[in-house]
């Protein structure tokens, strides 16, 4: 592990000092607020082996670690987004087309380092919000997008948001908008976009509001912070970026552990002692899933434990995927096997 000491709030200029120090031929991201499945890296770099995709990407589950909150998507030069309907249990490589390229998300995607470096990284004029779209407008090169290729986002939080992804401060928000605009859509009418945003971003914080996570007084600081943001967008500087220099030191690669998978499970009732014998299972070495269930009809839940093994929680009779039923019976070992069916290509469960 090569660790760099960065303390400046720009993200793109700290993904643009960790590629400097990557010497592989593919440079993969993920947010510190994330964690991957354990065979992320082995589907997300595997479309490379194809020398013309440029970029790749995976989906991301949202708190529950169930639900997604990111497929596959497109964006336009106005910065919105939409949805593409693809096969979600193999990749499928995209080209982009004028005025469309195909969206990465931040906490979970991966580029061939030569033409990213080319390009320069990612542009600095962006520390917050919309970086990788705009890299992702700029690269403009095919692009895999690889379901099983997941990562679960919690949401940390920052300067920027609560925990809970109440906002915080809308400042980037409106200032990345600014400077996408103007490098991406010259031509647009970039104060109905921005009247589009900021309404958005109103009704956003509006919901956290009736959810008591913000107070009234929140709202007018807030849509300020995005004004004062735009202003500073238009007048941030644009320069062309330099190609990003080859690395000084040499690829490090990391000791691998047993391909050994365990599954474990049990009452709720008894989750001390499973626990802990999940905790004794990842010591020797082996990859954990531990199932949890209740005689209950709770919603199904899904965490990475800090003991470096995933939790599986919930009702015997409760749902897991949001397609489900809210109430069902179940058996046991039926429930058991189920679920474990639902993540058993990305944990390389037999």
């Amino acid at each position: 592990i090569k660790v760099v000491p960065f303390d400046i709030a720009n993200i793109s200029a700290a993904r643009n000092a960790g590629i400097a120090q990557g010497a592989g031929a593919v440079v993969a991201f993920i947010d510190d607020d994330a964690v991957p499945e354990p065979t992320w890296l082995t589907h997300l770099a595997a479309p490379f082996a194809d020398p013309d995709v440029t970029a790749a990407g995976g989906y991301v589950r949202g708190r529950n670690g169930i639900s997604f909150q990111w497929k596959a998507r497109d964006v336009r030069p106005d910065g919105s987004s939409r949805p593409l309907a693809l096969d979600d249990a193999t990749p499928t490589v995209l080209a982009p087309s004028p005025g469309r390229a195909i969206k990465t998300e931040g906490t979970n995607m991966a580029f061939r380092r030569s033409p990213l470096a080319r390009a320069g990284g990612f542009d600095p004029a962006f520390a917050f919000y919309l970086d990788e779209t705009d890299l992702n407008m700029r690269l403009a090169g095919p692009t895999a997008i690889v379901p099983l290729a997941q990562v679960h986002h919690g949401h940390g939080a920052s300067d920027r948001r609560t925990e809970d992804r109440a906002p915080r401060d809308l400042t980037q928000i409106g200032a990345s908008l600014a400077v996408y605009l103007r490098k991406h859509s010259p031509r647009g009418d970039h104060d109905a976009i921005r009247r589009s945003e900021r309404d958005n971003q109103r009704r956003r914080a509006l919901r956290h509001m009736v959810a008591g996570r913000l107070a009234p007084g929140d709202l007018r600081r807030l849509l300020a912070g995005f004004d004062s943001g735009w202003l500073d967008g238009q007048s941030r500087r644009i320069a062309e970026l330099p190609p990003l220099a080859a690395a000084q030191t040499t690829f490090l690669a990391i000791r691998p552990i047993t391909d050994t998978h365990l599954t474990l499970s049990g009452w709720r009732l008894a989750g001390k002692r499973h626990r802990a014998a999940a905790a004794q299972a990842v010591a020797q070495g082996h990859r954990v899933s531990l199932y949890l269930f209740s005689m209950t009809a709770r919603y199904h839940r899904v965490r990475f434990h800090p003991d470096g093994y995933w939790l599986h929680t919930g009702g015997l009779f409760g749902r897991s995927d949001r397609r489900d039923p809210i109430w069902r019976f179940w058996r046991f070992y039926a429930r058991l096997r189920r679920e474990t069916g639902l993540v058993a290509q990305q944990r390389e469960i037999s």
